[in-house]
């Protein structure tokens, strides 16, 4: 069955069995309502200096790496911002919205040492986004591997994704937005972008992905159909991999992601164009899934991250998400595929692009032109 714009559709019962959502089109949620949990804590300023910090990782030696859009790696030990940046990076395309993006440190970083990063670039065919890990030595990243280019181009700076998370396997998925391309790449298994993908930590293609011996298909692809997702978490307590997703206006989404399924832009949304008008009068679509919660307006959903803490018990199990539009972030509250209820934290804090907790227990934010901000108790 071919949709609208001409692409096969491929359901998911073909591919991966019963979705988590197939019938019930999704309401807009619980409200967002100011939430009580925030008492005892504040998020303070641990450094500025950097302007757009896209991802954040930590070391076991506590040193927190993050990345400057613009193509650095800064780093920051304990509490400072070092003036040294870390060398040895590949060629980033800073373009638009593309640049150098998520970063995240192997499950097993202790033994192998390998350091994940997503970055836009103009190598190879086209400009987009790509996958490298590396290994830090001293202030130098050394050994580079290119483990995934996503092919094709485009003339619009946008919508690179990319966020970077791994499951309890020990596969890393990350994510690669349609780069402003909906009605050519997100329904297209042979094309890149407007996707989420698998591999395994060394680059290899699993050999359960959905597309592999689909002669047609991207066998990298984990699941498509998707905007431009910016956000990446795997629950530690199910194993579910959650995602956010920029809708256009109205219609952003958070949505567990499994194997081979169609999430549907740009067939199916919420949203509307920027400019007020429709591009679809679809909310729901048969073998394309419903959002596990959808926000209208948007908030532009940024970063995402599990609270395991026991710095924050009250926390503990729950989702918390950036807005960058709205300026604070989002406690959400799921049970199991379910999204119970959220909660509105650290209104006025600023246009978060991140949000991290650390090996350290402690939960880390950038903040777009401000810099990076802890979550402590207050004094």
């Amino acid at each position: 069955m071919l949709n609208k714009f001409g692409f096969k559709i491929i359901t998911a019962a073909l591919l991966a069995g019963p979705a988590i959502s197939t019938s019930a089109v999704a309401d807009s949620g619980p409200e967002i309502a100011d939430s009580k949990l925030q008492a005892g804590f504040e998020a303070t300023l641990l450094t500025d200096g950097i302007d757009i910090p896209w991802g954040m990782t930590q070391l076991p030696n506590g040193d927190l790496l993050v990345t400057e859009r613009e193509g650095e790696i800064k780093v920051i030990r304990d509490g400072k911002l070092l003036e040294e940046t870390i060398s040895g990076l590949p060629d980033i395309h800073d373009h638009g919205q593309g640049g150098l993006l998520d970063i995240a440190v192997d499950p097993d970083y202790a033994n192998n040492g390998w350091i994940y990063f997503t970055y836009s670039t103009e190598e190879g065919e086209g400009s987009n986004t790509a996958l490298m890990r590396a290994k830090l030595q001293d202030m130098e990243l050394v050994e580079k591997q290119q483990l995934y280019k996503a092919q094709g181009d485009s003339e619009k700076r946008q919508h690179y994704g990319s966020r970077i998370a791994f499951d309890k396997n020990g596969d890393l998925f990350f994510s690669i937005g349609d780069r402003g391309m909906r009605d050519d790449n997100p329904q297209d298994t042979a094309l890149d972008s407007g996707k989420i993908y698998r591999l395994k930590s060394d680059g290899e293609i699993p050999a359960d992905n959905p597309f592999v011996g689909d002669k047609e298909a991207k066998p990298a692809i984990y699941s498509y159909g998707h905007r431009n997702p910016q956000g990446l978490a795997m629950d530690p307590a199910t194993g579910n991999i959650w995602a956010t997703e920029h809708g256009p206006k109205g219609g952003d989404e958070i949505n567990i992601i499994q194997k081979g399924l169609n999430y549907g832009w740009p067939v199916i949304s919420y949203g509307v164009n920027y400019s007020g008008t429709s591009f679809t009068d679809l909310t729901e679509k048969e073998g394309m899934e419903q959002p596990a919660l959808h926000w209208t307006p948007s908030l532009a959903p940024s970063g995402l991250t599990f609270v395991t803490s026991d710095k924050y018990p009250q926390w503990q199990g729950k989702m918390l998400a950036g807005s960058m539009k709205f300026n604070y972030l989002v406690l959400v509250t799921v049970d199991g595929d379910k999204v119970v209820s959220q909660e509105k934290l650290f209104k006025d804090v600023g246009r978060v692009r991140n949000v991290f907790q650390a090996p350290d227990g402690f939960i880390y934010i950038g903040i777009d032109g401000q810099g990076i901000k802890k979550i402590v108790p207050v004094q």
